[in-house]
């Protein structure tokens, strides 16, 4: 099974993602950490779509395995959302949507501007750069998780229900 994680900067998901990795032993693959690290590479290059191309190979690779896969992403647009279910398809595997969203516009600022970098060398998005962000609503069916309503151990105990997985 593909878990695809997905919602702005600052709504909480990489810290569910991680958390639910960690308890189900899954694979973790954050796209921001590719990203990263293809841009420390070429600095002076638009790197594109790269980072997400290079996730969706390394979910399939996994899924093939029969591993678990956890996918941390924004997943903005309609072509990162179809390369994820692609490379579920590809692997015989279920891919399930969870969007993660934060409705309180303050708390939701004040994640963005005061968290830790957590990958070096990552610059986070300002909160400007957040509400600006090109983000096309989704049009199919996902589970929303709602921060600003819940804990990440609220979360991880929705999802897992959802999942019918142990908690």
């Amino acid at each position: 099974m593909l878990l695809i994680f997905s919602g702005l900067p600052g709504t909480g998901k990489s810290t569910i993602a991680k958390a639910f990795a960690e308890k189900h032993s899954a694979v973790y693959i954050r796209v921001d950490e590719i990203e990263n690290a293809l841009r420390s590479t070429y600095p002076y290059n638009d790197i594109g779509p790269m980072g997400y191309v290079i996730s969706f190979a390394i979910a399939r690779s996994n899924l093939l395995l029969g591993n678990l896969v956890v996918a941390d992403s924004v997943n903005p647009v309609l072509e990162s959302r179809h390369g994820w279910h692609a490379a579920a398809k590809d692997a015989n595997a279920i891919a399930f949507d969870i969007e993660v969203v934060c409705s309180n516009k303050q708390e939701h600022r004040r994640r963005v501007e005061t968290r830790p970098a957590e990958i070096v060398g990552h610059q986070h998005p300002t909160w400007e750069r957040v509400e600006t962000m090109d983000y096309v609503p989704w049009e199919t069916d996902r589970f929303i998780i709602d921060t600003a309503k819940t804990d990440p151990h609220g979360a991880l105990a929705e999802i897992s229900i959802r999942l019918g997985l142990v908690l």
